[in-house]
């Protein structure tokens, strides 16, 4: 295998942006300086994270170093996912219909509704009194 060069990404869910930097390697993801398994407690979050290298099967190829800041961490690993998918596609040009058919490189756009006025959050009102 040839050795690439630095591929830089930015995934987005939520509020939260992951900037992604992928590398030939062994497979290892650093997150914020950390290991993912350390910096995502949930078990669910580190599958979300490893789901564009099972579908690609690329699992042991290439290591991932990111940045995340804004959000969760719900919305950090899905930031994450995107990223990692968007920088596959830069490295293996065949992977991008296997991540699209996935839905792993379309950005969610569900947000946080925001609060009105008069209101006691984005939906709930104030109780109403009648006299």
């Amino acid at each position: 295998m040839d050795e690439i060069k630095a591929h830089l990404t930015v995934g987005r869910r939520k509020e939260a942006v992951a900037r992604v930097q992928i590398l030939s390697g062994k497979g290892k993801i650093l997150v914020n300086g950390l290991p993912y398994e350390n910096y995502f407690v949930r078990e669910t979050d580190r599958i979300i994270i490893q789901q564009p290298f099972r579908l690609t099967n690329l699992l042991d190829k290439y290591d991932i170093v990111a940045v995340i800041r804004g959000g969760g961490l719900s919305g950090q690993a899905g930031a994450l996912r995107h990223g990692i998918s968007r920088a596959l596609i830069l490295v293996e040009p065949e992977t991008k219909d296997v991540l699209r058919k996935n839905g792993l490189l379309t950005r969610d756009p569900r947000m946080k509704e925001r609060k009105k006025y008069g209101q006691k959050g984005a939906r709930k009102r104030f109780q109403w009194t009648k006299r």
